[in-house]
């Protein structure tokens, strides 16, 4: 009904406003509607009259009979009503009710205004009391109804004093509760000026004939009150300021009357009135408790009723005495009239005022905190010298409230976003007001997270901490890094990685305060998963050789794994100074970041930066040792890790891999010469010659040049070996060997079977190893000897080979039976064969000419001793004959100095032809 009702009310009202369908309560003729006006949001209630109302209860009962009387009463009835709105327009005070549209005409003949929003009127919330509810959500205690009648009497003292009129209905559907909680004064229709004649406004006086008249075809809503009416109206038809006293009085009673309504029962009759008055039983008075049916408190019995419900109008109190009185006389009621003039104080007194209030907080109701003080103190918040001051108080109210959370969200989170985020730019200047401002808010983010949503965090509370962060303050900064384990509860991942961790990286990086750096780094322990107070990870060891850890309860992770590996680590990596309380704040952190990151990015990125650290030059035994707890714990985790992935490879791929054993697994690699390279040969050639032998000269393909290779052994031996002799390597130092005296190769022309031989050439000269003399002729181990001094001064240092080995070798040689005294011919023994000291001739047919260190080594596949092995001596004197007299002469054709002629080397081999040396006989040639 109501709803389309409204729908007929075509006005600027409700096309400004979002009017609600239902109404939230009644006054009098009047229905009270939530609105919200559409441009700004803001709240108000739109007060409804609609003319059927007049029409439902008309009759013909008495009075104005006729349908024009009745036409007319109507007329009166909507002047009057309009009168009311426009007294509002009139009267401005914090105790009246605030207009916010004026009066105006609906389509159907009503009438509209909107006021500031109101909860319900004192009428009201009376009656839900006398039903035991408490739907307005105002309770109704000693504090509220003496906090409500002090603004009463203010209001009234305005009316009367500064608009010199008479209220002339004060009933409790005249006064408005709003959403602060304030008693604010309305139904002025029937107001008017004094009829004594000494105003200087010129307002019309009552008309008390019109009414006093009761009028039974009209609602009683529109019709003076008669039960709080006072006898001057009645009995005397004199309209003053006091007839507002005495019905203040009454109201008074009502308030604390059970059930609550007037002492006085008149049934709007005015005979019935007069009767009342007849008779002191049936006026209130002192005697009989002012006709309330429960006790009146101490201080209205003894100084304001009696002052208020007196016959006499000389005798009552004015509006601005009862505010004097002693029922106002307590240090919440002074509070709340102090609070209620606080725009008219000094700074001085504001700041005495708010620096004693939360002293007090403790004895205020939770209705009077939340609607009435903390309203009051943010809209002081428009004073910035003020601001520190009133957080305080208001983060005192909010934890004391029960329903602190609602009202932190409805009344303080825009007061701080307007406070602090509205309009704010970087001037470059410090705000000291603000910044104190600041410091309350960090101090007490507990206290914010607990009362405030996620989302009204992010949107207020968080760009607040950001300028805290960016703050060229110190302490401010401070404050904020610490407030990180309280905000982290509130705040969603995402938001934590990519908002709030680069402002902290940011200023943790660009700081220059140590402080400042200490702080960050306890951020980031947080960011990973650390506690604030957190105790030793890490216990001693006890040199025991055993690091544990110590069972904690962590906590979660805030940072996921790369954000922490490559963000937070770098930053530490970057940090410069050693002081010790840094480097102990970066431990910590490292041992947030060695229970997430990779065992890999532990090895490689966290243990260099922990030694580093570690080492830092400030850091006392203590220190010290525990970076080595946290070193030694991660590697053990480090090796436990990586064998354990070890052990799982191996398990997957079924048989542990022996190429590490054996390289030569790579392939089978043939051994030169027959010599088996089980055995090292750079020992036995240091051994011989004092140094290792030049790359160029061996033919060892693991010693020497991979690149180059034995060309291979043809497979048809040339039918004329004389002319497959092979030119010898000439060197200025060695006799050149004759073309026509070729070296034959004994046995098989096959290369597993037949015998082969290594030349090595010489580093420097003679002078590396002792010449070697035999003490015997046979098998006596040899004794070196110096060499003469004319044969060693003709010695000069050989330059280094021109030709490689490989060209030297002539493969046809191989099918000569020719003999050659310096190689052994029996295939079961291998040895050591030394060619004389000029030239060494190779045993398979290449007469090469080599250096003086030169020697040809004979590796028989089937020899039963090693590549090194020294061959037991053959027995028999005639073997050690010849061999001392070829020694001799290849002595003398090695030390010629490269001069000489071919005839000396086939003496050489014809008279080793006789004879093979074996052991360490060959060693005699040397001498």
């Amino acid at each position: 009904m109501f709803s389309s009702a409204l729908k007929s009310f075509s006005s600027n009202i409700s096309s400004n406003y979002s009017i609600a369908p239902q109404p939230s309560s009644t006054s009098g003729p009047w229905k009270i509607f939530d609105a919200k006006k559409k441009s700004t949001g803001k709240a108000a209630s739109v007060f409804v009259f609609d003319k059927k109302s007049l029409e439902s209860t008309s009759g013909s009962l008495g009075g104005r009979s006729s349908a024009s009387g009745l036409k007319k009463a109507h007329e009166e009835i909507l002047d009057q009503l309009r009168r009311e709105a426009s007294s509002l327009a009139r009267l401005r005070h914090p105790n009246i009710l605030e207009l916010a549209e004026p009066v105006e005409d609906t389509r159907n003949g009503g009438l509209m205004f909107a006021t500031e929003p109101v909860q319900a009127s004192l009428q009201e919330l009376l009656q839900d009391q006398d039903g035991g509810s408490r739907s307005k959500g105002v309770e109704l205690d000693e504090l509220e109804i003496q906090k409500g009648l002090l603004q009463v009497a203010k209001g009234l003292e305005f009316i009367h004093d500064s608009a010199e009129l008479v209220h002339g209905n004060l009933t409790p559907e005249a006064i408005f509760v709003n959403a602060k909680s304030d008693w604010k004064i309305s139904g002025l229709g029937f107001a008017g000026g004094p009829n004594t004649g000494n105003t200087t406004k010129g307002n019309a006086p009552i008309s008390l004939h019109q009414a006093l008249h009761y009028d039974p075809r009209l609602p009683r809503s529109v019709q003076l009150n008669l039960d709080y009416t006072s006898p001057d109206f009645v009995m005397d038809s004199n309209v003053t300021a006091h007839a507002d006293m005495f019905s203040l009085g009454l109201l008074i009673v009502a308030l604390y009357n059970s059930p609550h309504r007037s002492p006085l029962e008149t049934n709007y009759s005015v005979s019935a009135y007069k009767r009342l008055f007849s008779s002191s039983a049936t006026v209130p008075n002192a005697t009989n408790n002012f006709l309330s049916a429960k006790p009146l408190p101490k201080n209205l019995l003894g100084d304001a009723l009696p002052r208020l419900i007196t016959r006499r109008p000389a005798g009552r109190f004015s509006a601005r005495e009862f505010q004097e009185s002693r029922f106002f006389d307590n240090i919440l009621v002074s509070t709340i009239r102090f609070l209620d003039s606080l725009p008219a104080k000094t700074p001085n007194e504001k700041v005495q005022f708010l620096k004693g209030l939360p002293k007090i907080l403790s004895q205020f109701p939770d209705s009077v905190l939340e609607k009435k003080l903390l309203p009051a103190l943010l809209d002081e918040m428009k004073d910035r010298e003020l601001i520190a001051l009133i957080l305080q108080n208001m983060i005192a109210i909010t934890k004391r409230l029960k329903s602190g959370k609602q009202a932190f969200c409805d009344k303080v989170i825009p007061a701080l976003q307007t406070v602090f985020l509205t309009g704010s730019k970087a001037t470059g200047e410090r705000d000291s007001s603000k910044e104190a401002g600041l410091m309350i808010l960090l101090d007490n983010m507990n206290t914010i997270a607990e009362n405030c949503s996620g989302k009204e965090f992010k949107a207020v509370i968080l760009p607040i901490l950001y300028q805290a962060l960016e703050s060229p303050t110190h302490a401010i900064v401070d404050s904020g890094l610490k407030t990180l384990s309280i905000i982290l509860s509130v705040l969603d991942f995402s938001t934590i990685k990519n908002e709030l961790f680069p402002v902290i990286a940011h200023v943790f990086s660009k700081t220059n305060s140590l402080g400042i750096k200490i702080r960050g780094l306890e951020a980031f322990k947080i960011l990973c998963g650390g506690k604030d107070g957190e105790d030793e990870q890490f216990a001693a060891d006890n040199l025991e050789g055993v690091i544990t850890e110590k069972k904690t309860v962590q906590s979660s992770v805030v940072l996921d794994k790369y954000t922490i590996q490559e963000k937070v680590v770098p930053l530490m990596k970057a940090i410069k100074t050693k002081e010790p309380a840094v480097m102990m704040a970066a431990l910590d952190v490292f041992k947030q970041v060695g229970r997430i990151a990779d065992s890999d990015f532990l090895a490689l990125e966290v243990l260099p930066i922990l030694w580093i650290f570690s080492l830092g030059p400030l850091l006392n035994l203590e220190q010290f040792q525990r970076f080595m707890t946290l070193i030694k714990s991660l590697s053990t985790r480090i090796e436990r890790e990586h064998s354990r992935r070890i052990q799982e490879l191996t398990a997957t791929n079924g048989t542990t891999s022996t190429r590490a054993k054996d390289f030569t697994s790579l392939g089978a690699i043939p051994t030169p010469n027959g010599i088996s390279t089980d055995e090292p040969d750079d020992d036995f050639e240091a051994l011989v010659l004092g140094r290792k032998a030049a790359n160029g000269s061996s033919n060892n393909m693991l010693d020497g040049d991979w690149s180059t290779s034995l060309p291979a052994r043809p497979s048809v031996p040339p039918s004329n070996p004389s002319q497959s002799t092979p030119q010898s390597s000439n060197f200025s130092w060695s006799r050149s060997a004759s073309s026509n005296s070729p070296a034959t190769l004994s046995g098989s022309n096959g290369w597993g079977a037949s015998p082969t031989t290594r030349a090595i050439t010489p580093d420097a000269n003679l002078n590396a190893f002792a010449t070697l003399t035999p003490s015997s002729p046979f098998n006596n181990p040899l004794q070196p000897s110096q060499p003469s001094q004319s044969i060693t001064s003709q010695i000069s240092s050989p330059p280094p080979p021109t030709q490689h080995l490989a060209s030297s070798i002539d493969w046809s040689a191989t099918s000569k039976a020719t003999s050659n005294p310096w190689i052994a011919s029996p295939p079961q023994t291998g040895g050591l064969s030394n060619a004389p000291m000029g030239s060494f001739a190779s045993a398979s047919g290449n007469a090469q000419s080599s250096s003086m260190s030169n020697f040809a080594v004979a590796s028989p596949s089937s020899s039963q001793f090693s590549s090194f092995t020294i061959a037991p001596p053959p027995n028999g004197s005639l073997l050690g004959q010849r061999q001392t007299q070829a020694a001799r002469q290849n002595v003398n054709v090695g030390f010629n100095g490269g001069g000489g002629t071919g005839t000396n080397q086939q003496q050489t081999q014809t008279a080793g032809g006789g004879g093979h040396k074996q052991g360490l006989e060959r060693y005699e040639s040397l001498l």
